[in-house]
């Protein structure tokens, strides 16, 4: 039987139903002062995805541990979106997001870049089925703000068949001209 490395175990608590991940991204534990001592709660963050593109995030509450990510889990499932990913692997372009004072900037990488985030980014990344990208976290380190804007961002990501159809030109005139701003780039 190999090791287990229980920090990550706890972190990144990983269950496979329904062709859903789920990762466990963050628990915070609340006391109620009552008169005969204080009463303990709990609150999850988890993130869940189809690692195909779609992705969401859930927020639960209860008295124990297991219900409070059971309640989360099944309220990401809830509000899934879907992410374009150029050549399933990266974002089609670089992308800002913002939630209260959360501020990220996501940046498409080469292949082989792997994951470059933090903690919460790179939860909802690896959620996503994104295997390459930058990410930086510009403002609030708190976890909800961090997905709430990592997710405000992945919602302004766009395919370039849609941006194509929005400027009424033909996608492969839109890719002809990505090619040549790459080539000037090199």
């Amino acid at each position: 039987m190999a090791p287990r490395n229980d920090r990550n175990d706890r972190n990144n608590r990983e269950e496979r139903d329904d062709g859903f991940v789920d990762k466990l991204v963050h628990i915070n534990r609340v006391a109620k002062v009552v008169k005969g001592g204080r009463r303990f709660g709990f609150a999850a963050l988890v993130v869940v995805g189809d690692l195909k593109g779609r992705v969401g995030f859930g927020h639960g509450k209860a008295r124990e541990v297991p219900e409070a990510i059971r309640k989360a889990t099944e309220a990401a499932k809830r509000d899934l979106i879907f992410v374009p990913l150029r050549e399933a692997r990266t974002l089609h372009h670089d992308v800002e997001g913002r939630h209260g004072a959360g501020r990220v900037l996501l940046r498409s990488a080469e292949a082989g870049t792997g994951i470059i985030a933090g903690g919460p980014m790179r939860a909802v990344f690896e959620a996503v089925g994104m295997h390459d990208v930058v990410a930086k976290s510009l403002g609030s380190s708190n976890p909800y703000n961090m997905v709430r804007a990592t997710f405000d961002a992945l919602k302004g990501s766009m395919h370039p068949k849609d941006v194509a159809s929005r400027r009424g030109i033909k996608y492969s005139t839109l890719q002809a001209r990505r090619r040549d701003l790459v080539g000037a780039e090199d």
